[in-house]
């Protein structure tokens, strides 16, 4: 494991809910006229985006664009209503006041950004979602190099200019006892436990 990256629920500007919970009631009343973009199908966002669906037992218009930067840009335009994703892509414009923000996706509140609750907190219980990375090598690599990729991965996480940038990036350093193959294969399975169910209920959304 590398680390992971929260995600945020972000809408324009001027979108009218000023919390979570308002949101939440705008969007059950407003089902057909609002509208979420993702980064496409299948993306990090594209999943929050279902999660959330899940979360609130609504269904509404998604839109998939060929990447988080488009999609952004409508958001900042105002051609589309919110969308969730990475902290990577949305921290610079919620510092900026130019996307309004109702959540993290974490356990705890981001220092990068400790004004903004968590979703469990907003009023969403059990909602949690991030962006994991992780280092692999092709199958068959000798041990003696997993162990000095591994060690290395190690030296570098706990580097105080590596964790500083992270850190302003809403990112989340993996433990040195998580930067290991064991961590990451019993991570990726835990993760396909929890996913198949929401994208096979999720149903024509995961198409």
């Amino acid at each position: 494991m590398i680390g992971d990256v929260a995600m945020t629920l972000v809408a324009r500007k001027d979108f009218p809910a000023r919390d979570l919970k308002e949101l939440v009631t705008y969007v059950k009343a407003n089902r057909d006229k609002v509208n979420l973009a993702n980064a496409g199908l299948g993306a990090a966002s594209h999943l929050c985006g279902m999660l959330f669906m899940s979360a609130i037992q609504t269904d509404f218009t998604t839109i998939p664009y060929k990447g988080t930067g488009p999609a952004m840009n409508d958001l900042l335009g105002g051609q589309v209503d919110f969308m969730c994703d990475q902290t990577s892509n949305t921290t610079s414009q919620i510092k900026a006041g130019k996307i309004k923000v109702y959540g993290v996706t974490t356990k705890s509140r981001l220092s990068a950004l400790p004004q903004v609750p968590t979703m469990h907190e907003a009023g969403l219980p059990g909602f949690e979602i991030a962006v994991w990375q992780g280092l692999y090598a092709p199958k068959g690599t000798p041990k003696d190099v997993i162990d000095t990729l591994t060690k290395a991965l190690q030296a570098a996480l706990a580097d105080p200019v590596l964790k500083k940038r992270f850190d302003d990036l809403g990112t989340i350093p993996a433990s040195r006892e998580n930067a290991t193959p064991t961590a990451l294969r019993n991570h990726l399975k835990s993760e396909i436990d929890k996913w198949a169910p929401i994208i096979k209920k999720a149903g024509v959304y995961a198409d």
